[in-house]
């Protein structure tokens, strides 16, 4: 107790006897703390906010397209265009167990969408029930999504994308109200929940209106899907679960299974795990350039120790004769320059989480925070913060330390 209270005393002493100094390397220490904790928020925040909007559409699914054979194969030639009938979306659920959901895409553009005396030329998809979950079409409360019976029934029922939504009722509640799709009436079951979307294809799903498959095959008479949607049960097993509906496909179409441009496959799970590691790789390189900023804040440290131990040359060297060790002396510089640090990087860390409270209070309306995100201070960014900030502590105070134990006590005490 008697020595952490002397310890408290001297570091007190040094840092009134240095208060200009002392007070310009806590501030570099605020400075670096601040920018290193301040660049991992905002990488945190950005991978958040990318792992939020790759969600919109659709977590773990594969998206196929028919393509065109490329080699000849069983007597056929190449060339041959490959297209997708409800046969091969049957194969596929039943030979390939390793798949838990299936769905496909039908969509017209141009059809004439009518509320009242509102009008819209917009586009209309005949969708699967599990493009629900698969898709995320998730229905805002009060309305549902297309179910196994509108399937079976082939009912009129139609599910509006938000932004369409909001074109034909304004502020109406579109619930339970008729529209009319190329002059067909069609009640309204449910409207999306309002999402971000990085990726899409065919349009983004806010601006659609979606009705069941069997609906929109019988109406329009499509027999081929336009594409095929897929999820895996385990995305570790996508590339297998890929090369079994190449098989399968291909056995039923007299296709090679391994000529790929027979289809086309958007492998969403591979993209969120690429893009998983470059806001990893992000991260990374926004945690080094912290350090480097940090570090010349403990240069800044180790200045100030070093002009310490120049005062107290001659309290070392009464230390030392009346019998203090070495690691004695450069414990208690070392735990100073720590000492410094961790008061700068505590005033930086405050400082940080004020900064990114004032950010958590904008509104994610605004178009670049969409994409952005929020900055977020997370446990893993306060345990990296003050390791580098222990880490470069440790360093600024190791070598003024070891300068300080090497000390001679008689020289010492004769000096002035």
């Amino acid at each position: 107790m008697i020595n952490s209270l002397l310890f408290v005393r001297l570091f007190w002493r040094d840092l009134r006897a240095n208060k200009k100094r002392m007070t310009l390397t806590l501030i570099a220490v605020l400075w670096g703390t601040l920018s290193i904790v301040l660049l991992l928020a905002f990488a945190e925040g950005l991978k958040a906010q990318f792992a939020e909007n790759s969600k919109g559409l659709g977590e773990g699914i594969l998206i196929i397209w028919g393509g065109q054979t490329t080699v000849p194969y069983e007597g056929l030639g190449k060339g041959r265009r490959i297209r997708f009938y409800p046969e091969d979306l049957q194969e596929i659920q039943r030979q390939i167990p390793e798949i838990e959901k299936v769905g496909a895409d039908y969509f017209n553009w141009g059809t004439s969408i009518s509320y009242g005396k509102k009008t819209i030329s917009g586009r209309t998809n005949g969708l699967f029930p599990s493009f629900e979950t698969m898709r995320a079409h998730y229905p805002m409360p009060g309305g549902r999504f297309i179910n196994e019976l509108d399937m079976s029934k082939r009912r009129r029922v139609a599910f509006l994308g938000d932004k369409m939504a909001t074109e034909l009722f304004g502020i109406e509640d579109p619930v339970g109200k008729i529209i009319t799709i190329d002059n067909m009436p069609f009640t309204v079951i449910g409207v999306q929940v309002k999402k971000q979307q990085m990726g899409s294809y065919s349009g983004p799903d806010n601006n659609k209106v979606a009705i069941p498959a069997t609906t929109h095959s019988a109406i329009w008479g499509n027999l081929r899907y336009n594409n095929l949607v897929i999820k895996p049960r385990d995305v570790n097993q996508s590339e297998f679960v890929k090369s079994r509906i190449y098989e399968v496909v291909g056995k039923r179409q007299k296709f090679d299974p391994k000529d790929k441009a027979a289809m086309s496959i958007w492998d969403v799970i591979e993209g969120q795990k690429t893009m998983d590691k470059i806001m990893l790789g992000l991260q990374v390189f926004f945690g080094v350039m912290g350090f480097f900023s940090l570090s010349i804040a403990g240069v800044g440290v180790a200045n100030i120790m070093y002009a310490a131990i120049k005062e107290r040359t001659v309290e070392i060297g009464v230390k030392m004769a009346l019998g203090a060790k070495k690691r004695q002396i450069m414990g208690q510089f070392i735990l100073e320059a720590v000492l410094i640090c961790g008061i700068g990087g505590l005033i930086g860390i405050l400082v940080a989480q004020g900064v990114c409270g004032f950010f958590e209070r904008v509104d994610l309306n605004n178009e670049a925070l969409t994409w952005l995100g929020k900055p977020t201070i997370s446990m893993t960014i306060g345990l990296v913060t003050v390791t580098i900030l222990g880490f470069i502590g440790l360093i600024a105070g190791f070598f003024p330390a070891r300068r300080a134990a090497s000390v001679n006590p008689v020289e010492s005490l004769r000096y002035e």
